[in-house]
């Protein structure tokens, strides 16, 4: 994780008294349990870079968490990404700069635009390129995304979303570091602390003389603060402020909690997962699949694959005619989660006790085959698209369910969400299918397997658009016997 800063043209090198570090010298200390270096890889009065890097030890970055016993959480990319962490890390070596406040003799070059590029990377967005331009080329640059080239025999995306951002234009120095250490949480979107109106602050001093005017504003705000709540108190506290800042009217205060209320509805029926579960549409999809399960005439043995904190498992363990149910789930802190929830099953005299099970759709085990369902609620699409044709297979032919259901998203109908055509519901999604596409791959899965195929969507629909989620249910056909 890396910036690479540079100005160039007539008394670039004054930009060393601005950060406050010595050219001729490595900066290198330990910043919260990271190594952060700089160095100027060339320096003259008319040509000056630096490069700031930050390296964090792997292991610190989670052994004190809530989380730290479970091995996948050490699989990650925080350790390399530029993200809210990597700001975190650098923010002390660059106070002289983030604040202006260089050495007297100095200060007039705090408001000198120097002819800046700036070069930072890789980091990890859900953005398309046209947003990620859309945050800077306002601010006065001109914009450069470029992606890693890896040399594979098979395609593992279309597009990758590591990046590597380039900015040059006229910047100050000062305004420069601020609209980074913003901006690039605002594109990784993840915060590795708690979030708190301390970060009110942080908004109004780094976004200070841009952020009021920028037309991207309240993706800005949104991606910074999250939740509803604080938004809106960043705007009423916001709305206040006279002199300087921009005095924003009661209307339009309204108008954008209003519009903010909306979009966080939004993003609640798009963020599926275990992080941050879909409350109304995992209910829809739980109840969707329940329906089905509830009219087949087999459904003692069932089998929730990608079964995560166990919600769908705990639901199902209360269903009449159910005598067991394989909660499959590989990450062991999901786990850990759905035992506490399975325990709680007990002051129910009618259910069942799921038993969970650490697996993974890429391993065959031989004590699912040829169980009553099989369900697979929101799991292929977190599956590499080129390995899923193979899940299948081993699905239809090895496993053998009575049934087998299927959940996943309609990419038709994020267009109802506003989203950009490029843009996935979640960050871990490989892809997301239209519904003929859909459709067209799970006809691919039974073409030489003894299996019938049913689609419905599940959740509001919208003419033109269909529904939210889109769900198969795969029955086995009885082969006949020979004669």
């Amino acid at each position: 994780m890396h910036i690479t800063l540079k100005a160039t043209g007539n008394n670039a090198g004054m930009i060393s008294h601005l950060l406050a570090k010595n050219p001729h010298n490595t900066y290198d200390r330990t910043e919260k349990g990271a190594r952060v270096r700089m160095v100027y890889t060339v320096f003259t009065e008319e040509e000056a870079e630096i490069v700031i890097q930050a390296s964090p030890d792997s292991i610190d970055l989670v052994k004190n968490s809530p989380d730290s016993y479970d091995i996948t959480q050490y699989i990650n990319d925080r350790e390399f990404v530029t993200s809210s962490l990597f700001c975190t890390y650098i923010r002390g070596a660059l106070g002289t700069a983030l604040n202006g406040k260089p050495k007297e003799d100095y200060a007039a070059w705090v408001k000198h635009p120097f002819a800046l590029e700036l070069s930072f990377g890789p980091v990890a967005s859900d953005l398309p390129d046209a947003v990620v331009e859309g945050l800077f080329a306002p601010l006065g640059y001109q914009v450069t995304i470029e992606r890693g080239e890896a040399d594979y025999s098979f395609q593992l995306k279309n597009r990758s979303t590591v990046r590597y951002v380039t900015l040059s234009g006229h910047q100050t120095v000062q305004y420069a570091l601020r609209q980074l250490l913003l901006l690039i949480p605002v594109l990784d979107n993840y915060k590795h602390y708690y979030i708190s109106e301390e970060e009110f602050d942080k908004l109004r001093r780094y976004g200070e003389g841009w952020l009021s005017a920028h037309p991207l504003r309240e993706l800005i705000i949104r991606r910074t603060l999250h939740f509803t709540n604080l938004i809106e108190q960043f705007e009423q506290s916001d709305s206040t402020k006279t002199g300087t800042e921009k005095h924003i009217e009661k209307d339009t205060v309204q108008a954008q909690k209003d519009k903010h209320q909306q979009i966080q509805k939004q993003e609640q029926s798009l963020k599926e997962g275990t992080q941050q579960p879909t409350v109304r549409l995992n209910e829809l999809r739980y109840q969707a699949i329940m329906d089905v399960i509830r009219k087949l005439p087999r459904r003692q043995k069932i089998v929730d694959f990608g079964s995560g904190e166990g919600k769908l498992s705990a639901r199902l363990a209360r269903m009449k005619g159910i005598e067991e149910i394989w909660a499959v789930e590989p990450s062991a802190y999901a786990q850990v989660r759905a035992v506490e929830r399975f325990a709680k099953l007990e002051r129910h005299a009618d259910a069942i006790r799921p038993t969970p099970m650490i697996g993974s759709l890429f391993y065959y085990d031989e004590q699912l085959r040829g169980k009553d369902v099989m369900i697979l609620c929101e799991v292929i699409e977190h599956v590499d698209e080129h390995r899923l044709n193979r899940v299948m297979n081993t699905i239809v032919t090895e496993y053998q369910p009575g049934v087998l259901i299927v959940t996943t998203p309609n990419r038709e109908y994020n267009e109802v969400y506003r989203m950009d055509q490029q843009e996935l519901r979640h960050g871990d999604h490989r892809f997301e299918w239209s519904r003929s596409e859909f459709r067209e791959r799970c006809e691919q899965w039974i073409e030489e397997a003894p299996y019938s195929l049913a689609l419905e969507g599940i959740g509001e629909e919208v003419e033109g658009f269909g529904q939210p989620t889109q769900m198969a249910v795969f029955t086995r056909r009885k082969e006949p016997k020979n004669s």
